[in-house]
């Protein structure tokens, strides 16, 4: 049973059109993959999910109800959280107050879901009064995700959440997300260039110029030729 389910989703910036005819879906409890080149409109793709940017047809169903023409506030409400690739913490606030704003659409006390993403991601814990800004790289990233979980969403979008890490940081965090997938029950839509990240997927999905070219499982993903060849060097 589908989670989410997107049909001939055409959209892009001004005139210009980014997304052609895009189709997809992601069920219950799935990590999903999407791979492309640059600028083949994956950021787009989830800033269209996200209600930032509104499509100019097709149609967006998350949990059976239509998104289409909704706000990013009541699209977060509906239970699915976006974590950009960048400008995803508020550098100018502490580890504690980033947390606390990733909640404030719950409007009570956040203390147990605080706890709940420190176990988590330990090292934020003893980092609550720290500037966001201070933090590495590796504690940014994860300070990003963990925000993006303070509402309990039952789809979590990320966008390159492995982008600029050291390699023993990407395995800490593809890690990280296979443990939200499986203790917490949410799905993922993860937009990647990273093979290990596909491998913790389900399911692969291949973006190219707007369009969605190829989809499979994931052990049929990464043997197709044009995934192989063209995106992972063979």
């Amino acid at each position: 049973m589908s989670i989410l389910t997107i049909d001939s989703v055409t959209a892009g910036y001004g005139a210009q059109d980014v997304l052609f005819e895009v189709s997809f879906h992601i069920d219950y409890g799935e990590i999903v993959a999407l791979i492309g080149p640059n600028g083949a409109g994956k950021s787009t793709l989830l800033k269209v999910l996200a209600g930032i940017i509104r499509p100019r047809s097709g149609t967006i169903v998350f949990k059976g109800t239509s998104l289409v023409g909704s706000s990013p506030q009541s699209i977060t409400g509906t239970g699915m959280s976006w974590v950009p690739q960048e400008e995803n913490i508020f550098s100018s606030m502490t580890v504690q107050e980033n947390l606390e704003m990733g909640a404030y659409l719950l409007g009570r006390d956040v203390k147990e879901r605080i706890d709940e993403v420190c176990a988590i991601f330990p090292q934020l814990r003893d980092r609550m009064g720290q500037l966001a800004g201070s933090l590495s790289g590796g504690q940014r990233q994860m300070l990003a995700v963990a925000r993006g979980l303070m509402i309990h969403p039952d789809l979590l979008l990320l966008d390159e959440p492995t982008a600029g890490l050291a390699p023993n940081l990407v395995q800490m965090m593809l890690e990280k997300i296979k443990q939200i997938a499986v203790n917490m029950g949410n799905s993922v839509f993860l937009v990647t260039q990273t093979l290990d990240a596909v491998r913790l997927s389900d399911r692969g999905y291949l973006i190219s110029a707007g369009r969605i070219k190829y989809e499979d499982k994931t052990d049929s993903f990464l043997v197709n030729s044009e995934v192989r060849d063209l995106y992972f060097g063979g």
